[in-house]
């Protein structure tokens, strides 16, 4: 596997995805905070930009909801709506 561009995006988003998700268990950066719901969103698409040359459909059906849940995220805990 060489490390060109497009991995090290995959890497760099799974990286972020991850230590989000750490914060959130450690109790450093609550699911509530806008942060959480844009780290996310990062993550996910930096993953999605990495399957442009190692097609996975799997992986870009569960990045491309995981997108679309931080996007609701965003909206809803970002302040842009409120129910």
């Amino acid at each position: 596997m060489a490390l060109d561009l497009l991995t090290i995006a995959g890497v760099a988003g799974s990286a972020l995805i991850i230590l989000a998700y750490f914060a959130n268990q450690q109790g450093w950066l609550h699911a509530e905070n806008w942060r959480y719901s844009l780290a996310n969103l990062l993550g996910a698409v930096l993953i999605l930009f990495s399957l442009i040359t190692a097609w996975n459909l799997p992986a870009a059906i569960m990045e491309g909801f995981w997108a679309l849940i931080s996007v609701y995220g965003l909206l809803k805990h970002g302040g842009w709506f409120r129910r």
